[in-house]
């Protein structure tokens, strides 16, 4: 009887673990599905003043690069093309790290911060806990989550909030049908 249970316990991890690895694919196929192509977005949720300053001009997400380890979508906010999300496959899961960049294409010096999904998420949803890096770097950022969605012909969400504080942000765009691609990205 005890290895009966023993083997019931070892097919539900392996039956979970696979399940969490395809809904990871899942999302991260849907995203790479994507590439070369670009979509407008607005900010739907700004809990800080400073929000709506920060989105002022066209909005604009770039699914750059797609390969089987990392994605890269450059942000693009008017004028400004210093911000890219980068998505890297790791050993536990996915990863998120924002890229920022001067005119030059130099490193700004608030750049590579994010975390890993902590949770495995769905093949829709993807949330990423700030890491060591971002709470040494950022301080109030250290109980960041990130969170991004995909359904594609619908929407691609980027959504930041802080644990235990009345800090979310929102920006979705519209997969509905593509824009015309920006400028390339800062140091890109």
């Amino acid at each position: 009887m005890k290895f009966g249970l023993l083997l019931v316990f070892i097919l539900n991890a392996v039956f979970c673990a696979n399940s969490y690895a395809d809904m990871q694919s899942d999302f991260w196929d849907a995203v790479a599905s994507l590439k070369g192509q670009s979509f407008s977005g607005e900010l739907v949720i700004g809990t800080e003043p400073s929000d709506k300053d920060f989105m002022k001009g066209d909005a604009i997400m770039y699914i750059w690069k797609a390969s089987d380890q990392e994605i890269r979508i450059p942000f693009h906010i008017g004028d400004d093309h210093s911000r890219t999300w980068v998505l890297r496959k790791t050993d536990a899961g996915i990863q998120l790290k924002h890229d920022h960049r001067k005119p030059d294409g130099s490193d700004d010096k608030i750049t590579q911060y994010g975390g890993d999904n902590f949770a495995k998420g769905t093949p829709i949803r993807q949330e990423f806990a700030a890491d060591k890096y971002t709470a040494e770097l950022l301080p109030a950022s250290g109980k960041n989550i990130w969170a991004m969605e995909i359904e594609l012909g619908r929407r691609f969400v980027y959504e930041l909030r802080r644990e235990h504080e009345d800090r979310f942000f929102r920006v979705e765009f519209d997969l509905s049908h593509s824009v015309s691609t920006p400028v390339p990205a800062w140091g890109d």
